[in-house]
Parts: structure tokens; sequence; C-alpha cells
């Protein structure tokens, strides 16, 4: 069944601004343009609306994207007071007094390819009993908090031809993007009702409290918890994840930078009932405990952290979480994108990740044929969405995977939440290595959660065979050999740049100059 007639030209609403709302529109206007399509984008918010900015981070794929919008990285960084972001240290997740780094640069993009090898390098790292981040540059750049450029002839040059990734306040970031963009129609308004199409229930327009009305062919959810087309004008529902992932609440605070260097990695400390983030900015960190309000009260909270940080902190809200996502994110005539279309706690940066994903996605399957969808279309684009997130919480699930039994919460986590999906693929590996074909890309190649970021993670937690390890790199001695150079190589370059590299602190300071 197709909706809708074929027409020269399309107008999209998105409702919503914000990081998701304007960084998709953006988006839509590139790709429209790319791909020679007459798209004209209309974007809906209210400044009434206020917003939590209590620091975010990306994946390396929102370099890519900047890129695309001919966004350099400096006035981005001048203007948002943004930091660099390697990866990710994971502090007391395995036992207290642990720590591991997951680094999102990628060695093998370094190194010679080897027909059917696999993960050859991480293999040959937990064969010998060291570090997968070892032969990673942003391993080294992430322990001594460098810059990813380093001065030659008087002049900043990169190190590295991987795209790192951000931190960030999401405020700043919204207002940022929103003053970038150009052709794009603003509307400071906010949704009061909307009109439907009786007969094929499509949304047809939206009334605003100035007493305007919008009238568009497509429209772009991104009213974050609210929902408000996709889930109260549609009537989507709702797939929680609450049983999957334990914690259920978040208590945002800021506190002031180390004063010595700005970390070049989101830190995810484990606490006695669920995890902090910190996430520094230029002008501060972002924090936040996420835990279960099952085993402890918000002022209980609040009191651990404090004792934990060794200083009182003043919460910037009490949210309460219900991790999950929409049955689907494509209803008729309306795409929920960002925390419209689902939430998981930030533990490997995916809301902005996969928003752009989601976006990218849609535009090179369907945004040139937009108005001659089929059902099918729509499901396919709907079970791939699905996946993608489902695979996000799987892999926030295997985080979990603790020797902690110091508290209730841990205890109850090993007891009542690692779920069975998570503890077959675990055994699995206890008589393989992982592979790429353990995981499943639906996404038209686009970035996802395989291979190259779980190795980390089931590095960090114990969770890998070292003698399946050996016995993969003993069946051919040269290759082993080869393997063992490659890695002593990358790990030396590793340490020769984050060497050479300048202190992050000092490279954001002189962008400003």
């Amino acid at each position: 069944m197709m909706n809708g007639k074929e027409q020269d030209s399309i107008t999209l609403c998105v409702v919503g601004g914000g990081t998701a709302g304007w960084l998709s529109a953006m988006i839509f206007q590139s790709e429209a343009k790319r791909q020679g399509c007459e798209v004209h984008i209309v974007l809906i918010e209210s400044s009434k609306i206020p917003t939590i900015g209590v620091g975010e981070g990306t994946t390396s794929i929102f370099g890519g994207v900047l890129q695309a919008l001919g966004i350099s990285q400096s006035e981005f960084l001048v203007k948002t007071d943004a930091t660099i972001k390697y990866g990710i240290r994971h502090k007391d997740w395995r036992f207290v007094g642990h720590s591991y780094d997951g680094p999102i640069d990628d060695p093998y993009a370094l190194s010679d390819t080897i027909p059917n090898a696999g993960s050859w390098i991480d293999t040959f790292c937990v064969a010998a009993g060291r570090s997968v981040g070892e032969p990673h540059l942003f391993q080294a750049l992430m322990k001594s908090n460098k810059a990813p450029v380093a001065i030659q002839n008087g002049r900043p040059v990169a190190l590295s031809q991987f795209h790192h990734a951000y931190h960030f306040d999401q405020a700043k970031v919204g207002v940022f993007l929103r003053q970038k963009s150009q052709g794009i129609t603003h509307i400071d308004a906010t949704v009061t009702d909307v009109t439907h199409d009786p007969e094929n229930g499509r949304l047809t327009s939206l009334i605003l409290d100035n007493g305007d009305k919008v009238t568009a062919d497509f429209f772009i959810d991104c009213t974050g918890f609210s929902r408000r087309l996709i889930g109260q004008a549609m009537g989507v529902p709702w797939k929680s994840y609450g049983d999957i992932l334990p914690v259920n609440r978040a208590m945002p605070f800021w506190i002031d930078l180390p004063q010595d260097d700005i970390p070049t990695y989101t830190l995810a400390w484990a606490q006695s009932s669920g995890w902090m983030w910190q996430i520094p900015t230029q002008e501060r960190m972002g924090c936040g405990y996420v835990f279960s309000d099952r085993h402890l009260t918000p002022d209980q909270a609040q009191a651990e952290i404090e004792t934990t940080l060794g200083m009182p902190i003043t919460p910037r809200a009490d949210i309460k979480m219900d991790a999950g996502r929409l049955d689907r994110v494509w209803d008729k005539n309306v795409l929920a994108l960002g925390l419209a279309s689902s939430f998981l706690e930030p533990l490997e940066a995916t809301s902005i990740h996969g928003t752009i994903v989601s976006v990218l996605l849609f535009c090179n399957r369907y945004l040139s044929k937009l108005n001659t969808i089929s059902d099918q279309e729509r499901m396919a684009y709907n079970q791939a969405i699905a996946g993608q997130v489902d695979d996000f919480c799987d892999f926030i699930n295997l985080h979990y995977v603790s020797e902690r039994q110091d508290s209730a919460f841990w205890r109850d986590v090993a007891n009542e939440y690692i779920q069975l999906k998570t503890r077959e693929k675990i055994a699995a590996w206890q008589s393989k290595m992982p592979a790429s074909d353990d995981f499943i890309n639906a996404l038209d190649g686009l970035p996802h959660v395989e291979d190259l970021l779980h190795y980390p993670v089931l590095d960090g937690l114990g969770l890998l065979n070292q003698a399946v390890a050996r016995q993969v790199m003993s069946q051919n001695p040269n290759f082993r050999n080869f393997a063992r150079d490659t890695v002593d190589h990358l790990s030396k370059q590793a340490k020769l740049l984050a060497a050479q590299a300048m202190s992050h602190k000092d490279w954001l300071k002189s962008l400003h100059q």
C-alpha cells in the first residue's frame, strides 16, 4: 500500500530543538541537497521549556557529521566549550579498585589486512596477557590527557586519521547548531494540538500556542520524554527494558574541573547501587549518579556521592528513568528521534549516536521517495532501528557482568538482571574468540556496536578465555610472530605520538586566542 502522492517538494516539520532536533534538521537538509530533493524544513521549539545541561558524550560518528555540515572543529570547540573524548574509563566495575579503558579508534586500520584472521590484534593481546587497549593510539592519549595534535614547524598537526568523539553541554550545542543553521524556518512555540487525516490517520497539521497552524507532509518528533507526536498523538506504545537494565533514577550535578588537566575520556565509576558519570567540558565537569531507587533513596544517593567525592554536591534534578524504546519509531508520517524514540542510561554514549545513524539510514533509504513509501519499507526501517537499540541494551547489560558482591544492588544484578542472551554469549566466547559474524549489522554498514567495541569490555571484565586465544595463535607461529610485531609497533607508535602531543588543556586554551 502506498501512502500519499508524488510531488515536486515536501515540507518536513521537526518538533523539538536541542541537539537532537537541530542536528537532525541539519542532516536532513544536507542530505536533501546531496540527493537533489526539494525539502523545506520547519523546526518548532519553545524557549519556555528549560534544558538540563549536565554533560553528554558522543561517539566518533559525530565528527564526521560536523565535517559534512561544513562546521570546523575549532569553531565547534570554542563556541560550545566542548572537549575531546577518546573513549570511556570504567572504574570499579569488575571489582573495587579495578579499572579498564575502552578506546574508540581502530588499530586494524593501521595494519595489514589479514584475510579470514578475525580480530587477530585483540586475540594476540589476550593470548599474551596484554590489555587489548595497548595498541590503540587513543588509549595512550587517554592515559596522558593529550590533545589530538602535535606542534610541528610551529603549527598544530593532527596525530591520527581517526575521528575522535566529543564531550559537551548539550544545551550549548543546541544553541550553536541553531545559530549555524541556514534555510530552516524556526518557530518559537509549543504544540498544543494536532489534526489527523480522518481517512488514513496521518498527521496533517500542528496547532501552536501562539494560535498558528503548521501544515507539513512529514513530521519528526524530537520532543524527548514527552513524545508529543509519536506517543501522545499517534499512540505508539513503549517497550521497557526495566527487567534488563537495573538502574532507574538519575541525579545530575556539576563539579569543578581538576586543576592539572582536562580528562580526555568519560569516566563511568561504579558505585554501591549504580554508577556515576563524569563528563568534562572546558568550564566544569558534568556528573550524575545513575542508581536503583529499589536500593537507595535520592538522599542516600546524594550522601554516597558526597562521601565518594569528599565534597558536597548540588543536585540539579531528580530524574525518574524508564529505559526502553518505542514499539516502532516510524508510524504513518511521523518519525521519532532522540529521547522521543528510545532511552538508555548514558554508559556508552548511544543517544546522539543512535540519532545520527537513524537519520542517515532514513535519508539513504527513503528521503528521495518520501511520498511513495510502502508499509513493507516502513516496517523494515522500524525493525532495523529496534534492532539497533536492542543491541545497545544488550551491550550495556554486558557491562554489569561483575565480580562485585559488596552490596545488595550488585548481588541482585548478578541474580536477576543479567539476561539469558548475555550469559549465552559469554558462554560461547569461552570456547571461541568473538568475531564479526557474532554481531548483526542491519544498518546498511553504518557504525554499530560490534566486535571492536566489545573486546575492551570483555577483556576489562575478565570474560575472555586466554587459553582459547593462545590456541588460535599457536596454529601458525609465523602469524603469531607477525601479530606480536604489529602489536609492539602500534604500541610503540602510540606512546611516541602521545609524548609528542600537546596538553589537552593547553590546546583547548590556544583555540580561544
